[in-house]
């Protein structure tokens, strides 16, 4: 599998660290429940299907990445840098 960092082009995986579901950029207000919180750290979704994740290019330019890839075939839908996420 291959990867396209925004900044640095196609590269190949093992440049790559997953950090996870991108639902841990939409972090709770400081006002938020216990609930949400526990949410948000705990409850996660095993799609089968597209999928947004947090990867890192932890061997190339270290930016942040969120990566929406089919869960069923491993197909990169889209890449985009993670700080832009929800412009």
């Amino acid at each position: 599998m291959r990867l396209t960092c925004p900044l640095c082009g196609e590269r190949d995986l093992r440049e790559f660290a997953y950090r996870g579901s991108a639902k841990l950029l939409a972090r709770p207000a400081g006002d938020a429940s216990a609930a949400a919180f526990h949410d948000y750290l705990n409850v996660r979704v095993n799609p089968a299907g597209p999928n947004a994740e947090l990867w890192q290019h932890a061997w190339g330019c270290r930016v942040w990445l969120r990566v929406v890839r089919d869960t069923r075939t491993h197909l990169v839908l889209d890449v985009g840098l993670a700080r832009d996420a929800g412009r």
